[in-house]
């Protein structure tokens, strides 16, 4: 399978060089791009798995009707 390429994307010259300062030894521009795009993409699958598991629990309660009043917690 043939790889793809991410758009580039401008940024000022000032985040640029705040960016490479916050480079690891050895690390490339790329590869933190790479890393932060991967870490994005799965904090948002976790997030949606979350929102997910809320609606089913909260369609679960409606639906059995046992629940904790908000008076008592």
């Amino acid at each position: 399978m043939k790889t793809a390429t991410i758009p580039p994307i401008r940024v000022e010259p000032s985040f640029r060089m705040e960016i490479e300062g916050v480079l690891g030894q050895g690390e490339s521009l790329s590869e933190f791009v790479d890393n932060a795009v991967r870490s994005t993409v799965q904090m948002r699958k976790n997030q949606a798995e979350f929102v997910r598991r809320g609606i089913t629990a909260i369609e679960e309660t409606k639906r059995s009707g046992e629940s904790i009043s908000a008076e008592i917690v």
